[in-house]
Formats: C-alpha cells, sequence, structure tokens
C-alpha cells in the first residue's frame, strides 16, 4: 500500500470486546499506529473519513440497517477483516435463530416489540465479501497484530490450522474430558495458545474448527468418554450454530460478490 493506510474499525452486534482487544495491544499498538492512520474507532475517537483501506468488523449482522451499514463499509473499504466469532460465524447471536423470532423480538422489546428492526443473526460474510478473518471470543492479540502485518506486507497471514489438542499437549494441559466435560479440542482451531483449558475449561470452539478435522479420532475420543456426536455438536452450535441449521436457508445478498 502506498502511503500511510487508513484503517476503520466497525462494529455491529456483539459486546465489542474484539475491538477492545485492539485497545489492549497498548505498546504493540503503538508501533502500529506509527504504520496505519486509525480514522473511524467507535472505541477510541470520533469519525474522520469514510473511506479507509482497511476495515476491522466486529459484531454479526442482526438488523436491516446493520445489512446497509455493512455494505457501506464494503463499498468504502478496499480490504475487510472479520472481527471476532460473531463477525464470523456469527457467534452467540445466531443461538436466537433456533427460536421463533416474534418471540425473540417480544421477550426483548416487550410490547413495543414491531417497532424494533430485528432478523436472524448471521455473519459478516453472508452480506459482503470479507478477505480476511480474526477468529475468536475475544480475538487473539498476537493474532491481531499478525493479520495487520501481513496485510500491510502484501503477504498471507499466518493463521494456525490444527486443532487445540495441540497446544494443550504442549501446554501439559490436562484433558479436560478427564473431568466428565465435552471439550471441541480435537476439532478447534488453534491459535487461542489453548487459554480456556489452561486456565481450567474445556474448549468451546469460538474459533471455529480446522479445515480437515479428524472426525474418526474425535468419535473415538467421544466412544471412550460415553458420549455421542449429537452431543459434540450441542456444545459447537453454542459458536458455530450457523453452521448447525442456524442459517435457516438465509441466502446470501447479491452485493457479497462485490469487491474492491
Amino acid at each position: 500500500m502506498a502511503g500511510k493506510p487508513t484503517v476503520g474499525i466497525y462494529s455491529f452486534t456483539g459486546c465489542e470486546g474484539c475491538s477492545l482487544m485492539i485497545l489492549e495491544c497498548e505498546d504493540q499498538l503503538l508501533d502500529v499506529l506509527e504504520l496505519v492512520e486509525i480514522v473511524n474507532f467507535r472505541e477510541g475517537m470520533d469519525k474522520i473519513a469514510d473511506q479507509v483501506d482497511v476495515a476491522f468488523v466486529d459484531g454479526a449482522v442482526s438488523t436491516s440497517h446493520d445489512i446497509q451499514e455493512l455494505l457501506e463499509v464494503r463499498k468504502n473499504a478496499k480490504i475487510v477483516v472479520a472481527l471476532g466469532a460473531c463477525a464470523w460465524p456469527g457467534g452467540l447471536n445466531v443461538m436466537k435463530n433456533f427460536q421463533d423470532q416474534e418471540d425473540v423480538r417480544r421477550y426483548v422489546y416487550g410490547d413495543k416489540w414491531a417497532a424494533y428492526d430485528a432478523i436472524p443473526a448471521r455473519p459478516i460474510d453472508r452480506v459482503v465479501k470479507v478477505d480476511y478473518y480474526i477468529r475468536g471470543c475475544p480475538i487473539d492479540r498476537d493474532e491481531f497484530l499478525e493479520v495487520t502485518q501481513a496485510i500491510l506486507m502484501g503477504r498471507a497471514p499466518n493463521i494456525p490450522n490444527h486443532p487445540v489438542c495441540v497446544e494443550c499437549k504442549l501446554s501439559d494441559n490436562p484433558c479436560r474430558f478427564d473431568f466428565g466435560e465435552v471439550c471441541l479440542g480435537p476439532l478447534a482451531r488453534a491459535g487461542c495458545k489453548a487459554i480456556c483449558p489452561s486456565f481450567g475449561t474445556k474448549c468451546e470452539g469460538c474459533r471455529g474448527m480446522v479445515d480437515e478435522p479428524a472426525t474418526q479420532a474425535h468419535r473415538g475420543v467421544l466412544e471412550k468418554y460415553g458420549l455421542s456426536v449429537d452431543d459434540m455438536m450441542r456444545e459447537y452450535r453454542l459458536f458455530g450454530g450457523w453452521f448447525w441449521g442456524g442459517d435457516l436457508g438465509v441466502p446470501d445478498l447479491p452485493e457479497r460478490a462485490t469487491s474492491k
């Protein structure tokens, strides 16, 4: 990229924890700011400009207004990066898709439910073309820095494509299956440094699955502990529900193919 690239950080439906993780980069963020100019970041500054070289998008799409705003972000950005599990694969937001949508709106908004714009939640790449993904709930700071550096250097980012179990073994963590938990570590994409098992709880697959999961090996683990594939799928639905019925047959928008 010629000159000092401009960056925008945009938030849709989510807790904005992944956007806040950027601020958690602390001293390393100062190094990033030497290389880029941030012109849009709700968590850190007032908006300066609409046109950006790189747009980091946090949060899922859950309203018609989100769709229109996201299309505008895509139109004004050369590169779009999905930031965190809500942006891809929809994260916890997709849990509402498994319930009656009118009932959900009535529960949340009460007798004013009809006045609120709400649609089934979806990942941002069901609306626009996404160029890069930074996974997790929340994102890993080191991975954010790696992807940002890769974009600026024009190379492919180094993103792990092996299961969390590898990182667990490297950290000498006890297996969470031994504690009677249904852990997604054998299938989930590493890169989080096995943070959940390292602090005494199971992996819930917030980074999605590896490209070619060893399903047969995982089946053997489940059988060993008296569990089924359905038990595992129920766990995966927490973050990956979009791929297990949460899509509700929602089609991609025609604009998804549009990219600058």
